[in-house]
């Protein structure tokens, strides 16, 4: 996947390159309706169908405003995933006991300990990423070699992007990560969240204990898209969301009818 962006009177565009897939976003930024015309135009011009994608719903409001016919695909892969954030630390009731059932399970079988990430451990941070990628053969699945570059890339600019993070260490290995950070007042946001699978409940534990952490300063937690991964959808709705945060795209036809 390719980025390129545009700064233009304060706001930002930003274009997505994929194979021969090439979308625009809508502009991010001071609301302009000569702005949102410019963006349309590029569009239709440069990219290939559905050219105008990843509209929140504050840009969809904006274009309905300015274009009332306007008839908008919802882009359910990128829906994010918005969760109490005190559900994913108590774990409460009926809805989460075969999650607690396998998070017990861990519990009861591993010595394990948790740590946050700092500079002293980065690099070993960095050989359990390659060392999972390595078990998903990311490298042959353009999805998980997008994700691959990114979160090695976040590791290696950490400090940077003023990310944060924890691992479980067991038995004096790393074999579960995630980094995270904060969104916005309410709600924080995990990019990465990583186990390896020899360890029942791992995945379970880890994301509880992000929780543990979040839960502090945030009330809710934003665990991003499925991306249309079927196994990855069962595994976000099974946490029960508070709620979607969904985005749609328009297809030729639709912008050609301005």
């Amino acid at each position: 996947m390719k980025y390129y962006y545009v700064l233009i009177d304060n706001s930002i565009i930003i274009m997505t390159e994929q194979g021969n897939n090439v979308k625009l976003r809508p502009p991010i930024g001071k609301p302009s309706a000569d702005l949102d015309m410019l963006a349309i135009k590029f569009a239709l011009e440069e990219c290939t169908d559905p050219p105008y994608s990843m509209i929140d719903s504050n840009a969809k409001k904006r274009l309905l405003d300015q274009f009332p016919k306007l008839d908008f695909t919802p882009h359910r892969e990128f829906f994010e995933y918005i969760y109490l954030a005190t559900d994913l630390r108590d774990l409460k009731g009926k809805n989460y006991l075969k999650i607690r059932n396998q998070l017990n399970h861990f519990k009861k079988h591993n010595e394990y300990s948790i740590q946050p990430i700092t500079s002293e451990n980065m690099q070993e941070v960095n050989k359990f990423l390659n060392r999972w990628c390595l078990w998903r053969d990311c490298d042959k699945d353009i999805i998980l070699k997008n994700e691959k570059d990114a979160v090695l890339y976040s590791i290696d600019h950490f400090f940077e992007l003023d990310l944060s993070g924890i691992i479980i260490i067991i038995y004096g290995n790393i074999e579960a990560a995630a980094i995270f950070e904060t969104q916005n007042e309410n709600t924080a946001v995990i990019h990465f969240e990583k186990a390896i699978p020899d360890f029942k409940g791992l995945y379970q534990a880890i994301n509880q204990e992000t929780a543990k952490i979040l839960a502090e300063t945030h009330k809710f937690i934003n665990r991003e898209s499925d991306m249309g991964i079927p196994g990855l959808r069962v595994a976000k709705e099974k946490y029960h969301p508070h709620h979607m945060v969904e985005v749609y795209h328009l297809n030729r036809e639709q912008l050609s009818s301005i």
